[in-house]
């Protein structure tokens, strides 16, 4: 007798048709998630199969596979670049590959289902089907999108904490050798639920990263490795680990969650493996090592840098003044910082000036970050931005930590542009004499009286501020954080300027196209753009054209934004760049057609001939874009009207095809 998940292995084209399940996800839960849903349906449609597909979009899960689809299915395919939930598929054959397998190889992932093993629920991947062969290039992804994990949801605790750190310190502190203390005991009780968000954002930093990598079994022993990195009396040092050691717990929790899953196990302790066993082997070993292997050399570092510290008090005040300035930006709260800052407070009462330049360079790197998303908009995603409004109002109360979710993000262009916006301000703060009486630094201590040299205490904070702001700019420039107009884009057309109230421009009587969102204004029937920087620059430039963009460069700075977390190029000679961005004041696509074809970085190698964008004003993202995506994505995979949008000729032909989708 065979079971349902055993199929016959000559099913299928030479017999009764299999039931198949299928689930598509990928990270950003776009386009492919509905491409590869699309192209499965259409293989087991003419292989003669029965087939109902699951996507995981970011939209939420659709069509969602119930108890009786899976106890019907013959087998069942997960197309996925994303974790994807195996535990209801315990005894069925279940085939686990990338979601670009899905698009490109759909009938020989069909074939192959009727032989892929029983998922059994326990063991490596019982619990979530990842992307397979995470190697070279992909695996560095994979970990920078483990990092934005836990940095994400680090930031409301950041934003939380240090304003109503900041708000309790405007409105009910004072100033005194102890430091600055509280009027009254409600102001002290805001301020203390303002640290605790503060101490939290830690471990979840840490717990997120460890999420992301190893799923739900990891979250426990990535928190727990996260707060022991952030406590210091846990493994004898008097700073903490910051959060360059919750990144390292995040990390090292993750990973060890994925080794111990590769344990074989008996079968009687395979269900509780995920909950019980896992969480409590992992969360023992990265605390243990972090405390005995990580943390005793953190207390080594920090006692030989007071002692070296001690040793510099009679050198140059502008070079004592970088070196702090170094140490106090270098990890924003961690055993480094920590150290210049203990030092200079030490000192307040026989050396105020040494807390001087502790004081100038505190409020640097927030202050810096800030003003670098205020300058370069384009730069940042609008997330960014809305952290770097709350860092500004961070470094003002002299609060380092204001910066970390954009060190964080981009360490290697974030950290170095700090230390040198901390060193300048420390050592303009030395060479002027600048005196602080209390340790607490940022312009708050100056505007509560307690700085001596007021002036030029805030013209070094000034200077540094700016210096990091223009090093940050340049670093992620170059960097490729997003990049400048590029000699071979041509000129953007100009914008209609909008109507009164920023509403959105439309050519009475023009035809449009995918719900109104594209118009003839906003297609081109052949672009002159020869690589994908131009091609996004002139697609930007043919939204302009519709008056619904308000900020053109930062339209082309959120589209490269998102490209560097993953190419838009979806194969089948299709790229669908996209944005969500308050540069738009309303939902628009752009279309255009390359004769020759651009490089986009499809997974199938073809070059981008049809290539679609869209943009969507952050209020609206989480809906519209991505319905707009999911109805491109089905149809684009229909090998003639692809064929019908290449040999159109002008514009109005091009819109008679598009006018298909829906």
């Amino acid at each position: 007798m065979i079971s349902p998940a055993d199929p016959p292995e000559d099913a299928g084209a030479r017999g009764p048709g299999l039931k198949l399940l299928a689930v598509t996800a990928c990270p950003t839960g776009i386009a492919h998630t509905y491409m590869a849903a699309e192209k499965l349906a259409q293989a087991a449609q003419a292989l003669g199969h029965e087939i109902k597909v699951e996507t995981q979009g970011s939209i939420g899960a659709e069509n969602v596979l119930t108890d009786n689809d899976v106890r019907e299915a013959d087998g069942i395919i997960v197309a996925a670049d994303k974790d994807v939930d195996l535990s209801r598929f315990v005894g069925k054959r279940v085939l686990t590959v990338g979601v670009a397998e899905g698009i490109h190889h759909p009938e020989r992932l069909i074939d192959r289902v009727r032989t892929a093993p029983v998922h059994r629920g326990a063991g490596p991947g019982a619990g979530a089907a990842g992307p397979p062969g995470a190697e070279g290039g992909r695996e560095r992804g994979a970990l920078y999108k483990a990092l934005m994990n836990g940095v994400s949801y680090m930031i409301p605790f950041v934003v939380v904490g240090g304003l109503l750190i900041a708000v309790s310190l405007a409105l009910g502190g004072h100033t005194t050798p102890e430091g600055i203390v509280f009027h009254s005991s409600f102001w002290q009780s805001v301020h203390d639920i303002g640290v605790i968000g503060f101490t939290l954002m830690i471990p979840i930093l840490s717990g997120y990263i460890a999420y992301a990598v190893g799923d739900r079994p990891a979250l426990v022993p990535g928190m727990v490795g996260g707060w022991i990195a952030s406590h210091g009396e846990l493994y004898d040092s008097k700073a903490g680990a910051g959060f360059i050691g919750a990144i390292a717990t995040g990390f090292l929790a993750g990973y060890v969650v994925r080794w111990i899953r590769k344990v074989t196990v008996p079968e009687f302790v395979r269900p509780i493996m995920p909950v019980i066993v896992i969480p409590i082997v992992a969360t023992s070993a990265v605390g243990l090592f972090f405390v005995y292997v990580i943390g005793r050399p953190i207390a080594w570092v920090f006692e030989h840098l007071t002692n070296w510290l001690g040793s510099l008090t009679g050198t140059s005040a502008a070079l004592l003044g970088v070196l702090l300035g170094l140490m106090i930006a270098f990890d924003m709260g961690g055993p480094v910082n920590k150290t210049a800052f203990l030092f200079g407070a030490g000192l307040v009462s026989r050396n105020p000036e040494v807390m001087g330049m502790c004081a100038a360079a505190i409020p640097v790197p927030p202050l810096g970050q800030g003003l670098a998303t205020v300058l370069r908009r384009g730069l940042f995603t609008q997330q960014e931005r809305e952290t770097g409004l709350a860092a500004l109002f961070m470094g003002f109360f002299g609060i380092t930590e204001g910066a970390i979710p954009f060190a964080a993000a981009r360490p290697a262009r974030v950290i170095p542009a700090n230390m040198l916006g901390g060193a300048v301000a420390g050592a303009v703060a030395g060479l002027a004499t600048v005196k602080d009486s209390v340790p607490h630094g940022g312009p708050i201590v100056a505007v509560l009286g307690a700085v001596g040299g007021v002036p030029m205490f805030f013209v070094a904070i000034a200077v540094g501020t700016v210096v990091t702001a223009m090093a940050t700019v340049t670093l992620m420039t170059l960097g490729g954080g997003a990049a400048p107009r590029m000699p071979g884009a041509v000129a953007a057309v100009p914008a209609v300027p909008l109507a009164a109230g920023g509403g959105s421009v439309e050519v009475t009587g023009a035809a449009t196209a995918l719900s109104g969102h594209l118009t003839e204004a906003s297609v081109r029937p052949w672009l002159a753009a020869r690589s994908k920087e131009a091609a996004i620059h002139e697609l930007a430039g043919l939204l302009a054209a519709t008056g619904r963009v308000t900020d053109l460069d930062g339209l082309v700075g959120a589209v490269l934004a998102r490209e560097a977390l993953g190419t838009t190029g979806l194969g089948e000679e299709i790229a669908i760049p996209h944005a969500k961005t308050d540069a738009v004041a309303a939902p628009v696509v752009g279309f255009a057609r390359s004769e020759e074809g651009v490089e986009w970085g499809a997974p199938d190698g073809t070059k981008a001939r049809l290539i679609f964008m869209i943009a969507v004003p952050e209020e609206m993202a989480g809906d519209e874009h991505l319905r707009i995506l999911a109805m491109l994505s089905r149809k684009l995979m229909d090998p003639g009207f692809r064929e019908r949008l290449l040999s159109a000729g002008g514009v109005g032909e091009v819109m008679g095809v598009l006018g298909e989708v829906s």
